[in-house]
């Protein structure tokens, strides 16, 4: 059953058209690697689906929430969808355990213990256990970014998205992070990330969407990254790898 489909999505900043009729839908458990030269759309249409973008026209279905529509109840739709981006967000003068229980608390209005306890699971999770009472300033970048995606699993929701995650990361750094969403791939964890890891995408995406001047361009399995049925594609995968 898909857990997420845009149908027909178009969104405008002013007089520039960034999405032209973009459609796709993603099942429970799979991975989707959107990708594509930057201005191709591919952070907008992440950002549509948790309603930082507004759409101006099509529709857009996320655990069973109508996100086009204007009467979403934005608070339920984020307690479902979890999402991190390039810059980590983290607050400096909290610690990394104190950054990730204060959406549970004061959102899902969990007690402190239950709380500390998710805490120290996620933060297990991202290979950071022994990190909870630092400051973020006393973290790699890599660190702060398995940090931020800590916190956002602490709401425990069904939908992860990415947005560039490793882009200001060196290769080393980089790495942390991937094996990180590598393992929630393979947990189960239904995620549409746009990265930039032509390597990564092959090896983990069940679909890649490729974006092209605001448009799908080319849609499939992980292959299209090693066979591309277009020059568009064929020279954005060269440029990459």
């Amino acid at each position: 059953m898909s857990i997420v489909v845009l149908k027909d999505v178009k969104k405008s900043f002013g007089a520039l058209q960034v999405l032209h009729g973009v459609s796709f839908s993603v099942e429970k458990g799979e991975v989707v690697a959107l990708i594509g030269a930057s201005g191709s759309g591919k952070s907008t249409a992440l950002r549509c689906i948790d309603r930082l973008e507004k759409v101006d026209s099509g529709e857009i279905h996320v655990c069973g929430h109508r996100v086009d529509d204007p009467k979403l109840e934005l608070r339920k739709l984020r307690l479902d969808v979890g999402i991190v981006f390039q810059s980590y967000n983290l607050f400096p003068h909290l610690t990394i355990e104190e950054n990730i229980v204060l959406a549970p608390r004061s959102v899902k209005k969990m007690d402190k213990a239950a709380a500390r306890e998710i805490a120290r699971d996620v933060l297990a999770k991202v290979g950071l256990a022994d990190k909870a009472d630092n400051y973020p300033e006393q973290l790699s970048g890599g660190q702060q970014q398995r940090a931020a995606i800590a916190r956002s699993l602490a709401m425990q929701p069904q939908v992860m998205l990415f947005d560039e995650v490793t882009s200001a990361l060196d290769p080393k750094l980089t790495g942390e992070v991937l094996r990180v969403i590598e393992g929630l791939a393979a947990s189960g964890m239904t995620m549409i990330m746009v990265t930039h890891e032509m390597g990564f995408a092959r090896r983990i995406a069940d679909q890649v969407v490729f974006m092209h001047q605001g448009r799908i361009h080319e849609h499939g399995s992980s292959d299209i990254l090693t066979t591309p049925a277009t020059p568009e594609l064929r020279e954005f995968v060269s440029e990459e790898l």
